[in-house]
């Protein structure tokens, strides 16, 4: 019986060997997915900031500004999206709704950003746009890969509708959280006026119009999770200004806005939650599964040795001696 049980524990060896690469190398790119329905919300404020009240067009210093970020995943559009792309595809109409101290609208942005939902890379298709305009993104938004390396990125930026390197600055702890921190400052650059503006009858044209030119800089911060690629923190030092406004002002710049932007403590606490359970699920197919079947593989193996080995060895005790040769009989005469 033993032959038999060692070839049965041979075979089960054999096919975990097998699995564990395939599990990591082959499953893990095609599970991995954002889903298509997902959906986010963070709030992020600036305090104290800088602010310019468009009624006066003058810049005053406020209490605090808050900004309201959402994904929403459109399902819709991923599938009719994904028709045409041959994979899978994330659509996520993404808006940043900025409040005053009063809680009166500043400005509002909306995004269209589409993406493979495995790699994050950008897919182009019709309805990419921020603010309502067309754009074709080059790098990641939002979010970073699944994996994430220490490595730069190109990360696009919806102010100025370009996207410029993100760079990796080292590994931190963040909350007890091994993270990847990445920085990228945006240079002074000329930016489009929000279509949506907080006075009923100013539009961007009658800026433009004035002569009034928008300009703008941040320094981004992100606190990445490697194995999900998804923020656990992040943080702007980020201003706005209207410039050419000396025949209106007197002087020729004026701060739109000015501020240090972090996320609200709450949300960190949520977003931490959330990240943790998705490392998780992520550890199990790229580490704990392959691993543990690796050495399910080598033990399986041994023990079928160790029986093959057994049933090949003499049974137990001394070996009977054999038995005397007799003499002939010679029958009497």
């Amino acid at each position: 019986m033993r032959r038999p049980a060692a070839l049965v524990l041979l075979s089960l060896a054999v096919c975990c060997a097998a699995l564990a690469p395939t599990l990591r190398w082959y499953a893990f790119p095609r599970l991995a997915k954002i889903p298509p329905n997902q959906y986010q919300e963070t709030v992020l404020e600036a305090k104290p900031a800088t602010l310019l009240d468009y009624s006066t067009l003058q810049a005053r210093k406020v209490d605090k500004i808050t900004i309201l970020q959402t994904l929403k995943g459109n399902v819709a559009e991923s599938h009719r999206v994904e028709r045409d792309a041959g994979k899978d595809v994330v659509v996520w109409d993404a808006l940043a709704y900025i409040t005053g101290p009063d809680g009166k609208m500043v400005s509002q942005v909306p995004e269209r950003y589409i993406f493979d939902a495995h790699t994050q890379e950008p897919v182009h298709a019709t309805g990419e746009s921020v603010d309502g305009d067309p754009v074709r993104r080059e790098g990641i938004e939002f979010k970073f890969p699944f994996l994430t390396e220490k490595r730069d990125y190109r990360y696009f930026d919806a102010q100025t509708r370009t996207s410029a390197p993100i760079h990796y600055a080292g590994t931190r702890t963040f909350r007890g959280m091994e993270v990847y921190y990445f920085e990228q400052t945006v240079p002074w650059t000329k930016v489009p006026m929000p279509k949506t503006m907080p006075i009923k009858g100013i539009t961007p044209q009658i800026i433009a119009d004035s002569g009034l030119t928008r300009w703008y800089t941040t320094k981004r911060m992100f606190w990445i999770e490697p194995l999900t690629g998804a923020p656990v923190n992040g943080e702007e030092i980020h201003k706005e200004e209207l410039r050419n406004a000396k025949a209106l002002m007197g002087r020729d710049t004026l701060t739109v806005f000015e501020g240090h932007v972090k996320i609200r403590e709450d949300y960190l606490d949520s977003i931490g939650e959330t990240v943790a359970s998705n490392r998780l699920l992520v550890l199990m197919l790229v580490s704990y599964l392959p691993w543990s079947l690796a050495l399910l593989a080598l033990l399986l193996l041994s023990l079928s040795f160790w029986l093959e080995a057994r049933s090949r060895r003499p049974a137990d005790g001394p070996a009977p001696a054999p038995a005397p040769a007799l003499a002939p009989v010679t029958p009497p005469v």
